[in-house]
């Protein structure tokens, strides 16, 4: 596959949440754990988020259209609180390919490096932490191919995650490779 090129903006809660619910009501998307979420749910979560100064939630355009969803959280206030001992420069991700007829290959693989890369843009981001569902075993694999080491299982309320790490330089050395 050739090198995709994305661009990022802010989700637009009202403008977006249609987009996004297709995406994340879809069966595919069920480690997000809202299949039976109703458009105004998807309204209301995606607001939160977009007036908490500890999150962000952003869409990924290919060529302008919106093609996958990240959203980017402080661990020290929000998801990870009391899990773990987050250090400075830690910022906590998740992403989302919607499902779609015509899959091509490697592109959740250039999605989550694009992903990597932008979250690494921050200088004061020191390391990415990741927490998906212990059974998500695709994600784990595209994790570990952008650099991420397991540390260890850990029960959040809606889940048991495998908390993750990748700090700057294990992401450039596994994109290098």
């Amino acid at each position: 596959m050739t090198d995709l090129t994305f661009s990022f903006r802010p989700v637009d809660p009202l403008r977006d949440a249609e987009l996004l619910h297709s995406w994340i009501t879809h069966p595919k998307a069920a480690f997000w754990m809202m299949q039976d979420a109703k458009l105004e749910d998807i309204e209301r979560a995606y607001m939160e988020i977009a007036a908490d100064q500890h999150q962000q939630a952003l869409l990924g355009l290919r060529d302008g259209v919106p093609a996958f969803l990240v959203e980017r959280y402080d661990p020290v206030h929000r998801e990870l609180v009391g899990l773990y001992e987050p250090r400075p420069g830690d910022v906590g991700m998740h992403f989302l390919t919607p499902a779609t007829d015509t899959p091509e290959h490697g592109f959740t693989k250039s999605v989550i490096t694009a992903v990597m890369a932008h979250l690494f843009e921050d200088p004061a981001v020191e390391r990415v932490v990741v927490e998906p569902d212990v059974r998500n075993k695709a994600v784990h694999a595209l994790n570990a191919a952008v650099g991420f080491v397991a540390e260890r299982e850990i029960q959040k309320p809606e889940k048991e995650a495998l908390l993750s790490f990748c700090t700057r330089e294990q992401f450039t050395k596994a994109v290098s490779a």
